[in-house]
């Protein structure tokens, strides 16, 4: 591991003349990326000012008033972070297009933990889920991210790997701590329209280099570095099937069947239950919007394959004997990982292709990414902390304390996360997208089979998920230890994990996790007492339809203490300037409404969980999801 690489070093050293240089230098480049980020931190004050932040409800689901558009464009810019960029890139100019596979295979509460409480009841689960939720977003999410774009940054700026982050998330964290989710989504929304626009730029230069698509394909199967060291011909030599997504069940670095159904399992989990994902669409007006902007992030989610998976592989064609290294010495020499230099494809390509003042509006493609995504992170992991594990410690917590807790939580985060950056980079052979799915394969099959079988089938009870959940968890574990002791190797090193523990294919491991979860939630659940109907409508897909009232099997532990502490409160003083500024500016300040009757509390809390739809806006929906559905099955096909 090389320390210069982790930015101990203030500058970035050219690898071919050993002379220092930095690539974004020019006026052009440097006021593109000043105005990105005027504009911005515009936006970002804008929904800070205009959206009530003072609230759980304000700060958290942005007082569910979002439209579809900002939706599906945050849904998008959430799950598109500079990991995207760097990781898949890489692993496509190293094993080709079947990644982009991993990217069509989408097509009243507060968090997903809480929906399992008021399912099952107790404390456990909802505990269990947040903290696993929170583990995950450091080891694969903001970790990740951050890794990605400090790559990016060292090699277009020279700046200390680090200083790099740091400057970033003093930014990210600057809108995230005080705007809460209507500000993370409404710079989302900015971001995925930079982040769209600059690509298509890049894959516009990038297919011009190698003179169209018949021709890249011939120049990617000729893209051999110079130096092989002691390699086998299998570690330098493109895959016969790098432009077949289906490969074969056996020897294919992405199985088809686990690509079909471990990936499936994998998307369960994080479309479907993710806290960052579920957020935004908890923030929607009512279902229409809901639904119109997943299908939006679903048209968004085709153009990966276009702007990332291509120009990665690209990359390998122009600057084979950096992107495509083997030797250990020769890639310790270039990009300071002895097991490959693919993650550097994307930067190398918008460094070495783009012209001044493009070059700089990549880098600012390549910021967005890495803040959106971290904003969304940060936004949901600390609602997670605060309402699933916050109230536990505070039962009597007020809302300006959850407030604070949420956003010193955030910081603490970031900590955590930047320790952990060392382990990604040398994971999963060097590919950091193959490491972040991995990750997930270990982890979250058990949370897909739980959420499933919660919604489908009303017989499983609160003990079955439960030791379902614990007992998945341990196998999981184990091989993701087993990893991390034994190490991932590479092709031309491999790694000295037993076969028995760590010859499955982590996508194969998931399908297997999720099977085993299945049985145990579904055996436990059988041998002890069913949950009473009552405690069940509309919780389950049997008894979405009725109308009677629920019977919560257990109480939230937290209610807005607002009442009773403003019964005991000594009248307030007026506070000075400085001191409203600040509250102000971190959406702490006092503000008081017209109190409700027992009327309107109703009324408001049925449009808050009304699901009814407009019979047009329904039908322009479904027939968009069928028509989204239709055109990933046509690209699946034609790459098949």
């Amino acid at each position: 591991m090389s320390w210069d690489y982790f930015g101990f070093s203030s500058i970035r050293s050219n690898a071919r003349t050993n002379s220092s240089t930095v690539a974004v230098n020019n006026p052009a480049d440097i006021s593109v990326i000043v105005i990105y980020f005027l504009v911005v931190l515009g936006v970002g004050i804008w929904a800070m000012v205009r959206t009530n932040r003072a609230t759980v409800g304000g700060f958290f689901l942005a007082g569910r008033s979002m439209v579809w558009w900002p939706i599906g464009a945050s849904l998008f810019a959430s799950n598109i972070g500079s990991g995207h960029f760097v990781g898949i890139a890489g692993t496509a100019a190293a094993g080709g297009i079947a990644t982009g596979g991993f990217e069509w295979n989408v097509s009243y509460l507060f968090t997903m933990p809480e929906y399992l409480m008021k399912r099952f009841g107790g404390q456990r689960i909802r505990i269990y889920l947040s903290v696993l939720s929170l583990f995950l977003y450091v080891f694969t999410k903001i970790s990740a991210d951050m890794f990605s774009g400090a790559i990016f940054i060292n090699l277009a700026l020279g700046l200390n790997i680090y200083l790099a982050v740091i400057l970033l998330l003093m930014i990210t964290a600057l809108y995230t701590v005080t705007g809460g989710l209507a500000a993370v989504i409404y710079t989302d929304t900015l971001q995925t329209i930079i982040m769209v626009v600059g690509s298509f730029i890049l894959m516009g230069f990038a297919f011009n280099e190698v003179q169209g698509y018949e021709n890249f394909q011939k120049l990617y199967m000729e893209a051999i570095p110079a130096i092989t060291g002691n390699a086998s011909e299998n570690c330098y030599t493109p895959r016969p099937d790098s432009f077949h997504i289906f490969r074969n069940a056996i020897t294919g670095d992405l199985p088809w069947p686990g690509l079909v159904f471990g990936l499936t399992i994998q998307a369960t989990w994080y479309w479907c239950t993710d806290q960052v994902i579920v957020q935004r669409c908890l923030s929607g007006k009512n279902l229409s919007h809901v639904k119109a902007g997943c299908i939006l992030c679903g048209y968004l989610k085709l153009l990966p394959m276009f702007l990332m998976v291509f120009p990665g592989m690209i990359s390998r064609i122009l600057y084979t004997d950096v992107v495509a290294c083997v030797d250990p010495a020769e890639c310790q020499k270039l990009c300071g990982a002895s097991v490959g230099c693919t993650n550097v494809a994307y930067a190398k390509l918008v460094l070495e292709l783009m012209p001044n003042g493009l070059r700089g509006l990549m880098l600012s493609v390549m910021m967005a990414s890495l803040m959106s995504s971290l904003t969304s992170i940060f936004n949901s992991a600390s609602t997670l902390f605060t309402m699933d594990i916050y109230t536990k410690v505070r039962r009597s917590a007020n809302e300006r304390e959850l407030m604070i807790a949420g956003r010193v939580f955030i910081l603490v985060l970031i900590g955590v996360s930047i320790a952990w950056i060392p382990v990604v980079q040398s994971a999963q052979s060097g590919q950091l997208f193959d490491y972040i799915q991995s990750i997930t394969s270990y982890l979250t099959p058990p949370i897909a089979a739980l959420f499933i079988l919660a919604i489908f089938c009303k017989r499983v009870n609160e003990s079955g998920a439960f030791w379902g959940l614990a007992i998945g968890l341990v196998i999981g574990l184990s091989r993701m230890i087993a990893e991390f002791a034994f190490g991932t190797g590479s092709c031309v090193v491999p790694s000295n994990c037993p076969t028995i523990i760590c010859g499955v294919h982590y996508l194969y491991f998931g399908i297997i996790l999720f099977v085993i979860s299945c049985i145990i939630i579904l055996a436990v659940s059988l041998m002890t007492k069913p949950i009473d109907d009552k405690h069940l409508y509309r919780l389950c897909w049997s008894l979405r339809n009725e109308t009677e009232e629920r019977v919560d099997i257990e109480q939230d532990d937290w209610v807005d203490t607002k009442e009773s502490n403003m019964e005991i409160e000594e009248p307030e003083e007026e506070p000075g300037f400085c001191k409203k500024a600040v509250l102000c500016f971190c959406g702490l300040e006092q503000q008081t409404g017209p109190e409700l009757s027992a009327d309107e509390q109703a009324a408001l809390q049925k449009k808050l969980t009304d699901t009814t739809e407009h019979p047009l806006w329904r039908n322009v929906v479904n027939a968009n999801a069928i028509i989204l559905l239709c055109v990933a099955v046509f690209c699946h096909g034609f790459f098949a």
